[in-house]
């Protein structure tokens, strides 16, 4: 796919021949072209965490986050993608949680989304890849800017063993059903 190609037109796929484009800025203004498909798609960056041996239950990681503005988009909703190796060098045994967290700009805490995908390992002396998605509907706070973050949480009583979390990602896939523009 070339450059221009994040540009679809239900008419046709010229973003040049279009009055609403920008030269200087190489884009559509969503807002003045009523004709760009209402779809985002947006990739976090990948980061890593060590979960140390005997870390107790309820301890906390953060690996990952996402900020989405689909403030342009009517009902929106929003497909997470996550995904990550899990790398033990030394045998690990343990239980953790990832939950997906939701946080606007007028929210205090952050809230749930979906359920919590849990990951059991036992004696684990390799790598393994762990991925899940989950989909936000909820258009409660829609118009602002909502950061989505992957936390994982320590189940097991204690771990035994050392856990890198490696490249952990976030993506996402925001789509409405109607025009981009409100």
């Amino acid at each position: 796919m070339n450059s221009m190609s994040r540009y679809y037109y239900k008419d046709d796929c010229d973003p040049y021949s279009k009055k609403d484009f920008d030269p200087c800025n190489h884009h559509i203004d969503p807002c003045k072209s009523e004709k760009m498909a209402a779809t985002i798609i947006k990739c976090g960056c990948p980061s890593s965490i060590t979960v140390p041996a005997a870390t107790v239950l309820g301890a906390t990681f953060t690996l990952t986050s996402l900020t989405i503005n689909s403030c342009k988009l009517k009902n929106p909703c929003i497909k997470l993608e996550f995904a990550s190796n899990l790398v033990a060098a030394v045998a690990f045994t343990g239980s953790i949680n990832f939950q997906v967290f939701k946080q606007c700009r007028n929210q205090i805490t952050p809230t749930p989304v979906g359920p919590a995908y849990t990951f059991q390992l036992v004696a684990l002396l390799a790598s393994q890849t762990f991925s899940f998605f989950v989909c936000d509907c909820d258009c409660s706070c829609f118009n602002d800017c909502c950061t989505y973050t992957v936390v994982a949480t320590i189940t097991s009583p204690v771990t035994v063993g050392t856990l890198s979390i490696n490249n952990a990602t976030l993506g996402a896939i925001v789509t409405s059903g109607s025009d981009a523009c409100c």
